[in-house]
């Protein structure tokens, strides 16, 4: 399943693929070329009229497939993305950018892990009995919710629209996707993957467009029972209001402005080697990403000059190429956010310690979004650099003096996803990891993650969790059975 040089993108809908019923088309753009690739549907409120009344023909017989059924389906589709694992990730970093090694180490391994995990999980998914003693028993029932709808988002394309697909079918709904617009590129793949895999018409049915064209009739429609939304907080608030009179469940993964805390006792090199990792994997476009880091006084300096080492040393380049260890943004129009960031800051105070400029590539990436990995210092905590996601290759600098004060600095954010802890005093990183207003909180690591604990964030970062048990709970509904003994 290579990708062609030039290809057009098409829905699936009840099992087959077709375009977009009105004929619109976007162009898709190979962020590090700047060049136009492929086309992509710009899908609308009558193509998702189809797509509805596909998944609810699909949902009764799939709702009722037994769990082995469906888990046979599901790790056929694992093995399929192993066995293409090598197109989808060259499909990837066409698409999106990023290094072809994350790709394939990362984002592609993550897509079948995520599938063979839910499939493993829903043979394993039981219900609670409660005993009242000698009068009753209860049980619970967890029916599948009906058709739901799935919103993936650009930097992790099949990643994420993988981690929110699997426990949707596995708890035995039929799904609606949208993946993002911007990078739709294995999302179709996958597609091709799922029919091939045997997955039955209308169980997974994925549309292709922009927010406003059918991001937004997907949420409001009265038959979707559910949306999980990965994306920008200002969107997820969107949804929130738009459904808020629907009573439908929702499960928003938002936004993250990510605090990192160095004490003086971390284990310097393998924390600085960390710290840079965090803060610039995929070009700093993940919502984990460590983009406020905050370093205990007595060794600021220190860590601040080996840090700008470490970062100076990532390999900037095509990221098609194998030694590339940072590769471009995912659009033009992001790059230009990126370096509006880059101003304000200098703006606002801020000492450009390294990067702080575009760059372009010789060869076929001349043109290409390329931002170099930047580190600012001197900036006070509540300037807008240090209050606005900016989701690029941009971290800012900071001393502390006491632990107290660390907290306070990561806690003062609208933000809630995610923080890291690195020093070598195991009872410290206890005591301020309870206190951290995060809802993930990594000690002395970054983003390792086992895919049974829950996941997701505070405050603006969102509502709800994904994960393990936590999504199969969100896919389905809950329902009490009574039993009276008789005598």
């Amino acid at each position: 399943m290579p990708v062609a040089p030039f290809k057009t993108i098409q829905n699936l809908i009840n099992g087959q693929f077709q375009a977009p019923i009105d004929g619109h088309y976007m162009d898709n753009y190979e962020p590090a070329t700047g060049q136009v690739y492929a086309l992509t549907p710009e899908s609308n409120e009558r193509d998702l009229q189809q797509a509805v009344a596909a998944a609810e023909q699909a949902f009764p017989a799939w709702a009722n497939t037994a769990a082995e059924d469906k888990a046979k389906v599901l790790h056929r589709l694992a093995d399929l993305i192993e066995s293409n694992q090598d197109d989808l990730a060259k499909a990837e970093t066409i698409d999106n950018g990023k290094p072809i090694t994350l790709a394939k180490n990362v984002d592609i391994y993550r897509a079948a892990a995520n599938i063979r995990f839910f499939a493993n999980a829903l043979t394993q998914f039981s219900s609670e009995s409660h005993a009242m003693e000698d009068v009753a028993i209860n049980y619970t029932l967890r029916d599948p919710l009906g058709v739901v709808a799935c919103i993936s988002p650009w930097n992790l394309p099949l990643y994420l629209f993988t981690w929110k697909i699997a426990p949707a079918l596995a708890a035995g709904n039929t799904v609606i996707a949208k993946p993002s617009e911007i990078t739709p590129m294995t999302a179709y793949l996958f597609s091709e993957l799922c029919v091939e895999a045997g997955l039955p018409a209308g169980v997974l049915n994925v549309l292709h467009g922009t927010g406003p064209s059918i991001g937004a009739p997907l949420t409001t429609h009265p038959k979707i029972k559910a949306i999980s939304f990965t994306g920008g907080s200002s969107t997820g608030t969107a949804i929130k209001l738009a459904t808020a009179n629907q009573h439908k469940k929702l499960s928003l993964e938002l936004g993250g402005k990510n605090p990192t805390l160095v004490f003086a006792d971390c284990d310097f090199d393998r924390t600085v080697e960390q710290v840079a990792r965090s803060a610039f994997a995929n070009q700093g476009q993940i919502c984990l990403c460590g983009s406020r880091i905050y370093i205990e006084r007595s060794i600021y300096k220190k860590f601040l000059h080996a840090l700008v080492k470490q970062v100076e040393q990532i390999k900037i380049g095509d990221p098609l190429l194998d030694d590339t260890q940072f590769g471009a943004l995912v659009s033009k129009s992001h790059m230009q956010k990126v370096l509006s960031y880059i101003t304000l800051a200098q703006q606002e105070g801020g000492q450009v310690l390294t990067g702080g400029q575009s760059i372009s590539i010789a060869g076929r990436c001349k043109d290409g979004y390329f931002v170099q990995p930047t580190l600012i210092s001197g900036l006070d905590n509540r300037c807008r650099t240090n209050q606005e996601e900016i989701f690029g290759p941009v971290c800012t600098l900071q001393p502390f003096d006491h632990d107290d004060e660390a907290v306070s600095y990561a806690n003062d954010s609208a933000y809630g996803l995610a923080a890291s802890i690195w020093s070598q005093d195991i009872n410290r990183c206890h005591r301020i990891a309870k206190q951290l207003n995060t809802g993930i909180v990594w000690i002395n690591c970054w983003l390792l993650r086992d895919l049974r604990t829950p996941f997701g964030g505070m405050k603006a970062s969102g509502s709800g969790r994904e994960g393990g048990l936590e999504a199969l709970r969100f896919f389905t509904e809950p329902k009490n059975v009574c039993v009276q003994f008789n005598y």
